[in-house]
């Protein structure tokens, strides 16, 4: 079976055919999703698919692109929150620099704050690193050396793949390791131990080949797709891609295989 550990089906562009999506996913070879929750409105959004779907868990936490979304009286509840069933995770938190706002300031002392807020709920994170590797690196080694998690979307290249490895950390492999200029994510793939890597879409982003495009919706029947091409990087079958990596997400996310 297979684990897609980051997708975003709260998103509106799975409005018409949610319901019928999801409770596809386990007749067709996806057994568990991990739905991520990105701004505010997400959170209790992903929190009730989580509770609709036996094989939906949630993670909770705000991107860095929201960081401004959130006070205090926002951020003690959603530390209430994170102690809910079948919540596995703090995400997507981090840093992103594409964008000019919120200031850097912002983002960084509410990515500071919910990695605390990770440690005393005792959860994994899923950090979101864009445009922003040096202050994220140094953010994760003095505040998230020790919570475990997944770096979400791994965008970098091996030294800084490295790095993460050495704290523990899973890199999440998606759609664009099956892009024709994905050299890069590639040299990672062969360079990480297959027992350190996890399945995501990021849907309904980031479809991967031959589905890449604006307007391709990507969902979870897609993993195939990477699953192919990882196990050609890595020089194994899909099978053993698809079994380890169930694996290292229930690992991830403590739940029982």
């Amino acid at each position: 079976m297979i684990f897609d550990t980051h997708a975003h089906y709260d998103d509106k562009q799975f409005d018409a055919d949610r319901a019928d999506l999801l409770s596809s996913l386990p007749k067709q070879g996806v057994g568990r999703v991990v739905n991520v929750a990105a701004d505010w409105e997400s959170v209790a959004d992903t929190l009730a698919l989580s509770r609709q779907y036996d094989h939906v868990f949630a993670a909770l936490g705000i991107h860095p692109s929201h960081a401004a979304e959130l006070d205090e009286v926002r951020f003690h509840i959603l530390e209430a929150t994170l102690r809910q069933p079948k919540v596995v995770a703090v995400g997507e938190i981090g840093l992103d620099y594409y964008w000019k706002e919120p200031e850097k300031d912002i983002q960084k002392e509410w990515f500071i704050r919910q990695l605390a807020l990770a440690e005393e709920v005792k959860k994994p994170v899923i950090i979101h690193s864009r445009d922003a590797a040096t202050d994220t690196l140094e953010l994760m080694q003095q505040y998230g050396r020790n919570l475990g998690g997944i770096i979400h979307c791994f965008s970098y290249g091996v030294e800084l793949a490295k790095a993460y490895l050495d704290m523990g950390y899973y890199l999440g492999i998606g759609g664009v390791v099956t892009f024709s200029n994905g050299r890069k994510l590639h040299e990672v793939v062969q360079y990480a131990p297959l027992d350190r890597l996890v399945l995501e879409t990021d849907c309904p982003y980031l479809s991967p080949e031959p589905f890449r495009g604006r307007g391709n919706r990507n969902s979870s029947l897609r993993l195939p797709y990477v699953i192919k091409k990882i196990a050609e990087l890595k020089q194994v079958t899909p099978e053993d891609v698809e079994a380890v990596t169930w694996k290292n997400a229930c690992q991830v996310y403590h739940l029982q295989e």
